[in-house]
């Protein structure tokens, strides 16, 4: 009984909503799958740029897509926008020329919009994030999964579950290390659970990082 299901994928239509909002034809589907993977990555590729150094800290929850026939709109879920805009005035601007010039569709505008994300350490993409810049800085793996649980205990969830695998702390042979507070109930359907996973390449190797954060039952 190993079967593993992504537990996003486990709960699309119930609890969970997709991240993509758009239609194709079976043939045009691959085309607009890497259109948004382009669209993501470039964004990503973005803020890593301009970012300020000293922070080193993304801050980005998710990339919500929505395409119509002439138009393409872009939410960045941010949880700290000031990552985004203070490094130069016209951010956004000049992110949205980047991404269009990726894109080359002539014929659909682009449109990006930023929220925020009221506590951001109740998302487990931030989460991971936060964790894998500890780990960069050789902390201890169990410090940095300890302190990641402090910090999700100021928001409203009920429970999170954080794996990290790989050569953890150099040593010779890999491993997986865990950590549980609260409940994660994973087989229920109406749990409405946010999950994320995340690689981080440190100098002794690249880890691998799961995040479950059990937010609510309806």
């Amino acid at each position: 009984m190993g079967q593993k299901i992504n537990p996003l994928g486990f709960r699309l239509g119930t609890t969970q909503s997709h991240h993509s909002f758009w239609f194709a034809q079976p043939k045009n589907f691959s085309a607009g799958l890497q259109e948004d993977e382009k669209i993501r990555d470039c964004i990503k590729n973005y803020v890593q740029k301009n970012m300020r150094i000293s922070s080193g800290f993304e801050g980005i929850a998710r990339i919500g897509i929505q395409k119509r026939i002439d138009l393409i709109q872009v939410t960045i879920y941010i949880g700290f926008p000031n990552l985004l805009l203070e490094s130069r005035t016209g951010g956004i601007e000049e992110l949205q020329t980047n991404v269009q010039n990726k894109l080359n569709s002539v014929n659909r505008r682009l449109n990006i919009a930023i929220t925020r994300i009221e506590k951001p350490y109740g998302q487990p993409n931030i989460l991971a994030e936060y964790i894998a810049l500890q780990l960069k800085n050789r902390v201890s793996f169990r410090k940095a999964m300890k302190k990641a649980i402090e910090l999700t205990e100021q928001t409203d969830t009920k429970g999170i579950q954080i794996q990290i695998a790989g050569r953890i702390d150099g040593k010779e042979i890999a491993r997986v290390e865990w950590i549980r507070e609260g409940r994660v109930p994973l087989q229920t359907i109406r749990a409405k659970i946010d999950y994320c996973s995340y690689t981080v390449r440190t100098i002794y190797g690249v880890l691998g990082i799961k995040i479950w954060i059990f937010v609510d039952e309806e």
